[in-house]
């Protein structure tokens, strides 16, 4: 007997509390990195390009003005990836009309932050977990791990049916900031990077009400790419790591991948979600796709209004997509270290 479909019961995002705005932050970087802007003069339009009005971050910006250690900024991740996760989880459960005692497996996506015991061990007891859940931590997928996020939730789900499996996906991307570091690559991502987290709840189950359906998930990683996109480790922290060339890249390799996927999912026409990652890096998805400019509204929405939140930014699109009426299929789509695409199919079921 076939097993059931994933259905998405619910999905949430949540941001921390101090609203960081372009232009503010625009001033503070030319002070910060006043040498690099004296060299590379066109750096400075950076801010005024990302198509970002204000992000959000779990520290006011005076914070970053001052030298913090790999230490002191590991502590601000636990507590505010901490309660994000909470925010989040809550949220998704309140809104799926499940318990958290009633949850069986927790799938935890960062990659920003180290935390050993991992952050749904650490909220657990908070939140109402059983003890008896099982605990997914997964680090390491940069921008695309909303997207292979929920492939794991789905997959799981899938092997055992009637399961609730909640998927978390938390960044906080402003925490790597480095006065310390003056290179391109450190002052684009001061220009793009925001924190945020989403959390959904999946099931698999039959029923006959309207839903969004979790179908084929895949990947693709290019061999050679371990420099497009990733972090260095160093005594302040981590050191973003970000090549000029990733635009270029996508829009001339990302089509292979994406038809395959469409093809082997046969799927018809279907819409492309994709990750904010930045505006160069939208028109390049947009190119790659055959896509008008322009397309990508809701990204573009995304991006302006959280700037570049890694993983959790591509659910931030989705949950907007989804409030606006999601009709017929659908490809969740994003791009990370590795260098890695990843793709989800979505259907959306109506009674």
């Amino acid at each position: 007997m076939a097993k059931p479909p994933v259905t998405l019961l619910a999905l949430a995002t949540a941001v921390p509390p101090h609203c960081l705005e372009q232009t503010v932050v625009a001033e503070v970087a030319r002070r910060i990195y006043a040498k690099s802007f004296a060299r590379y003069p066109k750096l400075a339009e950076v801010f005024v390009n990302a198509g970002i009005e204000r992000r959000y971050s779990v520290r006011p910006l005076a914070w970053f003005e001052a030298p913090h250690d790999w230490s002191e900024r590991n502590d601000a991740y636990l507590e505010g990836a901490g309660a994000l996760f909470v925010q989040a989880a809550q949220a998704a459960l309140e809104r799926a009309g499940i318990a958290a005692r009633d949850v069986d497996v927790i799938v935890t996506v960062s990659s920003t932050g180290i935390a050993t015991p991992s952050l749904e061990a650490r909220v657990g007891a908070d939140l109402g977990f059983r003890p008896s859940a099982a605990r997914v931590p997964v680090f390491g997928l940069g921008c695309a791990g909303g997207v292979s996020g929920l492939s794991i939730g789905a997959r799981l789900a899938r092997a055992e049916p009637g399961e609730i499996v909640l998927v978390v996906v938390v960044e906080l991307c402003t925490l790597a900031f480095r006065a310390d570091r003056e290179a391109k690559a450190d002052v684009i991502s001061s220009a793009l990077f925001g924190d945020g987290a989403a959390a959904m709840v999946l099931r698999a189950e039959r029923n006959e009400r309207p839903a969004l359906r979790i179908g084929a998930c895949a990947e693709h990683t290019w061999p050679g790419t371990l420099d497009i996109m990733g972090w260095t480790v160093d005594p302040a922290g981590f050191g973003v790591v970000l090549s000029r060339s990733l635009p270029r890249f996508v829009e001339q390799r990302l089509a292979a991948p994406a038809r395959r996927f469409v093809h082997a999912a046969k799927m018809e026409a279907p819409q492309f979600i994709c990750h904010p990652g930045g505006a160069k890096v939208l028109d390049a998805v947009e190119a790659a796709l055959d896509l008008q400019k322009g397309t990508l509204r809701d990204e573009r929405e995304v991006l302006r209004g959280h700037g570049n939140m890694s993983a959790p930014s591509v659910l931030f699109v989705l949950d907007r997509v989804l409030k606006r009426g999601l009709r017929g299929q659908a490809v969740l789509s994003a791009l990370g270290p590795g260098f890695t695409a990843s793709f989800v199919a979505l259907e959306a079921q109506h009674g």
